[in-house]
């Protein structure tokens, strides 16, 4: 399977593109449906991407539903909480209504947590399988995403939506992760990578296809699109980045 891929040449140009993505998802989602369900990611890749939304114009946040595709077992103000750094970037500096941003209770009992979750997405999406509009992902050098890491239990889960996994290596936190049928469901699936610490992983994934790995599955099942930095993309071979050298000129021609 070819994948979808835009390569922008920096964070910050990763940042505004998936910016603008989200933005013109959210005023057709809510043209459409009357609303907007965004899953947020984790890890230092989206940040850029959330600034930019913060700073930025033509949001409907009175029309959006924000959740997250994983959460470690955290409280929210913890410096390893993904609400805490979505907070500051983002939620902090938007007005967006209170009770439409739906964070993963970290701090509660993880299998009770997951299960309130899934009942809550459930419910505000108004279907047993929810389409959440946006889903981003993000990618471990191990190639994991969202919590789902190699060898997990959790990846082979069909049933439920949201489930709890244990740590994945000694010293780390117990998760709280969305499963593929959630993940399979969203309408557009973005993966935003950047870093040289990336590229390796990025390769396995995109140029190699390792069956194994967690996001070579998840970019499978969703038909996900791919927006790097040229770090994060330094290691794929020459045809996989001039198609996504040609998507970025896209991206940033002017429209007339």
């Amino acid at each position: 399977m070819i994948p979808r891929l835009v390569i922008a040449p920096a964070a910050q140009d990763v940042g505004e593109c998936v910016a603008a993505m989200i933005v013109r998802a959210a005023q057709g989602a809510v043209s459409r449906r009357g609303r907007f369900l965004l899953a947020l990611s984790g890890g230092q890749s989206p940040l850029a991407a959330y600034a930019r939304l913060a700073s930025g114009s033509g949001m409907p946040w009175e029309r959006t539903h924000l959740f997250w595709s994983d959460e470690r077992c955290v409280p929210p103000d913890h410096p390893d909480s993904n609400f805490g750094a979505a907070n500051a970037a983002l939620l902090s500096r938007v007005p967006i209504p209170p009770d439409q941003v739906h964070r993963i209770r970290g701090e509660e009992d993880p299998a009770a947590e997951a299960r309130r979750y899934e009942a809550l997405l459930r419910r505000v999406a108004g279907e047993d399988l929810p389409r959440l509009d946006v889903i981003l992902l993000g990618l471990g050098e191990d190639g994991h995403t969202a919590s789902l890491f190699p060898g997990s239990a959790a990846l082979d889960e069909r049933a439920r939506l949201v489930v709890a996994v244990d740590a994945p290596s000694e010293g780390m936190h117990a998760r709280i992760t969305f499963t593929l049928p959630l993940i399979a469901a969203g309408r557009r699936v973005v993966f935003v990578v950047t870093g040289a610490g990336k590229a390796r992983a990025v390769a396995r994934v995109l140029e190699v296809q390792e069956a194994t790995l967690p996001a070579t599955q998840v970019a499978a099942a969703s038909r996900a699109l791919w927006v790097l930095d040229e770090e994060a993309a330094r290691d794929l071979g020459d045809a996989l980045r001039r198609a996504g050298c040609r998507a970025w000129a896209r991206q940033t021609r002017p429209r007339v």
